[in-house]
């Protein structure tokens, strides 16, 4: 074979050749990532509402839990219940159990699984009702029963998050980071995220929300979980530019069904404090928003004679192995294996001259003939 059929025999297409090439299998490769996630949200917003008045909502009011991690929650809509204190008040009716019509039906003691307190005994009755509640001993009022009709804090769609996000592969000892190295102290004052610049970790939360295909003020209104995946898929052999993060992102909490009861992310947390006389009373909020979850993910390869050796050997006595079997099988085992014979092989049939140079070639003087006459050829079955 000359030098030029070899350079194209390099580039003929072979399965087992460009699989070695795209799995790079001649790279050890390290999926054990450590991260960090360094998160920052900003923003303020100002609401007027009877139970709360006229109030200003900066982080420290609205992001939970306000050190910044991989996991936090912005919150969009919440429900007040103020000045709520511990004494005898009725069990809300929507409530499972609380339901009576005589004292009996009221366990003193019991408490209401489902409900705010423990039942005393005592069956409050409606004026002309034939049924009423359950008293209870609780934090009273008891907590409004409703659902938000529009978020509170919608304009929270304009608020930005920063994701700091560092990444190490301790095999090979290479770390890197989501932002971008420059000296200029204003590029994170102005730059916001985009799929042609992954290197500026600033994301509006709409714009977060809107990746997910849903909107963001139907989202705030009970709340949600998005999902923030970062992916680092890093071939070392390339150089650190060829190492970047990968983002996607997707709405995890209603994956199924656009509609369900499951749906949504609330939670309840309470304000205390004590009046003049140093009774403790709270303010009960039930707050509704968007949890983030920024999610790390990645594999670093780098080139190593250990892993590249073993591969090419397995691939070479996988390629002979499987040409055996296939061989066997079409030859002898199939009904028309006389249609594959003759395909594979074909029958030559040798010249005088090139029979007698053979026989010369073994040593062979006598060839058996009588003088003056000729071999008459010989056939030969020889592979395609």
């Amino acid at each position: 074979m000359d030098y030029k059929t070899l350079c194209f025999s390099l580039f003929d297409y072979k399965t087992e050749k460009w699989v070695f090439l795209v799995k790079k299998g001649y790279q050890e490769v390290n999926t054990s990532i450590q991260s960090s996630v360094i998160t920052k949200v900003k923003g303020v917003a100002f609401t007027n509402t009877s139970e709360l008045k006229e109030r200003l909502w900066d982080v420290a009011d609205y992001v939970i839990p306000s050190q910044g991690e991989n996991v936090f929650f912005v919150v969009t809509n919440l429900i007040v219940t103020p000045n709520q204190r511990q004494s005898h008040c009725a069990e809300s009716s929507r409530v499972p159990g609380a339901v009576c019509s005589q004292d009996s039906d009221c366990p003193k003691g019991e408490a209401v699984i489902t409900g705010n307190g423990v039942k005393t005994g005592t069956c409050l009755m409606g004026a002309g009702n034939s049924s009423g509640t359950c008293e209870i001993f609780a934090w009273c009022p008891v907590e409004k029963v409703s659902k938000p009709t529009k978020p509170l804090l919608g304009k929270a769609e304009d608020f930005t998050v920063y994701i700091k996000n560092t990444i190490c592969f301790p095999r090979f000892n290479f770390s890197k980071s989501n932002v971008l190295q420059t000296k200029d102290r204003s590029f994170l004052k102005f730059c916001r995220f985009s799929p042609d610049n992954h290197y500026c970790p600033i994301f509006r939360l709409g714009t977060l929300v809107s990746y997910t295909g849903n909107d963001f003020q139907e989202m705030a209104l009970e709340g949600g979980v998005i999902g923030i995946h970062i992916e680092w898929d890093c071939d070392l052999d390339r150089g650190p530019s060829a190492c970047e993060p990968q983002y996607s992102f997707r709405r995890l909490d209603n994956r199924f069904a656009e509609k369900s009861v499951s749906s949504g992310y609330n939670f309840r947390f309470a304000k205390y404090y004590q009046d003049a006389n140093g009774v403790e009373f709270r303010t009960l909020m039930k707050v509704y928003g968007i949890r983030f979850d920024v999610l790390v993910n990645g594999k670093a390869g780098k080139f190593n004679i250990i892993p590249m050796v073993i591969n090419v050997g397995t691939s070479m006595a996988l390629m002979g192995a499987g040409a055996f079997f296939c061989d066997l099988v079409l030859i002898y085992l199939i009904k028309k294996s006389h249609f594959y014979r003759e395909k594979k092989f074909e029958q030559v049939r040798l010249s005088s001259q090139k029979l007698l140079s053979k026989y010369l070639a073994n040593g062979k003087q006598d060839t058996g003939l009588s003088a003056g006459e000729e071999p008459l050829g010989q056939v030969q079955t020889v592979e395609k």
